[in-house]
């Protein structure tokens, strides 16, 4: 009987331990190494920032006097020429003189309408029209902004202060507005502000870009995506961003070695790199293999960067 009791106890607790010691066991045999291929392909060092479209020059046209619209001519989105009339209005005393000679009829409304012209409204400059604020029948005084304009429509960019070293007069950019993505529209550095700003307690510098062509369906406000190239190849060795650890301006990459259970640290030379992509110069060739690293060989190359020559494997390094 006590021997049946032992069995009870004892049987349970040796399946339990064999489970977990088949877990541990499992663990470690079953690592595996993830890896990735060097491969050849284009790329582009660019400054990624975000921006608004809006308008080179806004210009708010307002009313030469005080009164009531009678007719406009343009409508929003219409490009107009420096001194095209956009608009005819009535000063006051215009306005109740003809209201007052419609109501003795319409031969006294017309020999007034003739004898006392209306004020015209002039485009002062070429561009377009972005806002209409009036509609005929509409009293106005001289400080109602009745229609605005612009001249251009651009990207105005924000660039952190770490990056605007690297923004140049000229430089090539690549748009993205955010409600058609997908359509990439080519321009350039215009203008890079002189005084900063400061958003989310964040230093940057606002950056005018200039479309090579404007699309229509450009509008004043929209929100862009932007990219700065820096310099571009059309054919070079790369590797995933993530696949490269960087430790005092040293790059490395971690090989596979005894059979994919274990992977070692090499150094090797770098060149562009964007936010996906890494440029590959020298120490390694198109097909080789490296690993993603994990947390644990970052770690273990940090330590051994401290010691000089036991660190990681240098194929630069000349040897005795």
């Amino acid at each position: 009987m006590k021997i049946e009791k032992l069995r009870m106890v004892v049987i349970p607790f040796m399946m339990v331990l064999l489970v977990l010691t088949s877990v541990s066991c499992g663990g470690k045999a079953g690592r595996s190494l993830q890896t990735v291929t060097v491969t050849r392909g284009p790329i582009k060092a660019q400054i990624p920032s975000t921006g608004s479209v809006m308008p080179r020059n806004r210009l708010e046209i307002k009313p030469p006097l005080s009164g009531r619209i009678d007719d406009v001519l343009v409508a929003e989105g219409q490009t107009v020429k420096k001194g095209k009339i956009l608009a005819y209005m009535s000063s006051s005393d215009r306005a109740a003189l003809l209201d007052a000679a419609r109501s003795k009829g319409e031969t006294e409304y017309k020999k007034w309408e003739d004898v006392y012209k209306p004020a015209p409204i002039v485009a002062p400059l070429d561009g377009f029209i972005i806002q209409k604020n009036i509609e005929p029948g509409q009293t106005v005084t001289a400080m109602d902004a009745v229609l605005v304009m612009a001249d251009k429509l651009i990207v105005k960019a924000q660039v952190d202060e770490t990056d605007i070293g690297r923004i140049k007069i000229g430089q090539p950019v690549n748009i993205e507005l955010d409600a058609y993505q997908g359509s990439i529209i080519k321009g350039k550095v215009e203008l890079i502000a002189y005084e900063s700003k400061i958003i989310n307690n964040v230093t940057i510098y606002e950056v005018d870009i200039v479309p090579d062509s404007v699309p229509s369906y450009f509008r004043s406000g929209m929100s862009t995506s932007v990219n700065f190239i820096l310099e571009e190849k059309g054919d070079a060795l790369l590797l995933p961003l993530n696949a490269v650890k960087k430790i005092n301006n040293l790059s490395y990459v971690f090989q596979a070695e005894r059979g994919g259970s274990a992977a070692k640290s090499v150094q090797i030379k770098t060149g562009l790199e964007n936010t996906q992509h890494i440029e590959i110069v020298s120490g390694l060739k198109e097909g080789d293999k490296v690993v993603i690293p994990d947390k644990k060989m970052i770690s273990d190359l940090e330590s051994k960067s401290q010691h000089g020559p036991h660190g990681p494997v240098n194929p630069f390094q000349r040897r005795n």
